[in-house]
This record gives structure tokens, sequence and C-alpha cells, in this order.
């Protein structure tokens, strides 16, 4: 009952609360962000949903697109900014994902979106972590956030999906604020963003994912 109608109501309310509490940080934010980068305020990029369908997931646009002479992009940490670094520590960079909560992409808690070009790399037990809607938190980022090897990540995310209540939804809501207010394991290491995810040791075939799909 909770996964088939408690998750989605929980998930209104407190998405339609929150954006009522940061109204004001995201004036500030788009203001600031309008100032120093030409107007562009929102970061947009299609990524998994559910069962793998597509949505475009929505952030503040915390890189730039400084290219080298080649016109390729610079690596990540040559192109996050000051106030990106802010953001993603603060996570004030995930606060628009809140519409797409309200649209039905996202729920608060699940696993995170991650790249469309990872879903042949999945293992069949890696795939199941599409099985939920995914979140903006989740069981794997309160355990480590980017902290944590990949396959630890995918492990949390099936347990979550094998183990969905409201009692573990709230306990990853409480979890997830203490660490966003801490600025714990927001990146790995000294690089701006996590590892690429290459494919695990085993891998199976590029058609898992449209098997666990069937």
């Amino acid at each position: 009952m909770y996964l088939t109608v408690g998750k989605r109501a929980l998930d209104l309310t407190l998405a339609l609360v929150l954006l009522a509490l940061t109204a004001p940080l995201w004036a500030v934010v788009a203001l600031v962000l309008a100032a120093g980068g030409r107007g562009r305020v929102l970061f947009t990029q299609v990524r998994p949903g559910l069962d793998g369908q597509p949505f475009t997931i929505l952030k503040f646009r915390t890189m730039t697109d400084a290219r080298d002479e080649h016109g390729r992009l610079l690596p990540d940490e040559l192109r996050l900014t000051a106030l990106g670094r802010v953001m993603r520590r603060t996570s004030l960079d995930e606060l628009p994902q809140l519409l797409n909560v309200l649209r039905g992409d996202l729920s608060l808690v699940g696993p995170r979106p991650l790249l469309m070009e990872y879903l042949p790399l999945y293992t069949r037990e890696q795939a199941r972590r599409h099985g939920v809607r995914p979140g903006i938190t989740g069981l794997a980022q309160v355990e480590g956030r980017n902290g944590i090897s990949w396959e630890e990540r995918f492990a949390l995310d099936v347990h979550y999906v094998d183990n969905v209540s409201m009692g573990l939804d709230i306990d990853i809501l409480r979890r997830t604020l203490r660490r966003v207010l801490s600025g714990e394991g927001v990146t790995s290491g000294s690089a701006a963003t996590v590892e690429r995810f290459r494919g695990s040791a085993a891998t199976a075939p590029r058609q898992a994912f449209e098997e666990v799909r069937r």
C-alpha cells in the first residue's frame, strides 16, 4: 500500500512544503547564477527513471562550459565554479529536483538517477535499482554519498528496492538533512565529481537490463 499510494502522497506533500520554505533561496540562487552565467540558471540532462525510462532532470548550474583549444570540455574540476562548490556542499543545486518530484519523475527517496549510458553496464542484480522511482536522496547517499564504491552503492540501492517502507524513507530523509547540514561526503577524494562507472567485473551482456525490464 505504501509503495503504490502512500509514497507518492508523502512525496507530493513534502515537496510542496519544501518548495514553499525554500522559495527565497530559489530567488537568491537564480539571481546570482543569472548575473554570473549569462542568464543560464538551470542544468538539464536526460536520466533513466522508473524501469529505465528517460526523463529530464533539473539542477541549478554549478559548472561552466569552458573548453580547450580543440573544443573539448575541460575536466569537471576546472569547470566547477566557486559558487558551484558551495551549492554542492550544501546541496542547494538539487532544489530544482523538487519540480521533478511534483511531475512524478522522481521520488524524494530512491536510488539516485545516474547516466543513460550506464544502463547496459549493469549486472542483472544492479539493474534492479530501476524497479522503483529514483530519488533526490537514497540509502547509498546517507551511507557515504560519493565516498563508497559503485558496487557498494548499487548493493544499497537494491537493498532499498527490496525493503521500501515509510519508516525507511523517513529515516533516510532525517539522515540526509544531517549530512547536508554537515557537508559530509559530497565528493570522492579531490575530484569535483564521482568517478564514472565503467562496469563491474561481473557485468553481464548488454541485454541484461532489457531482460530485467521484461
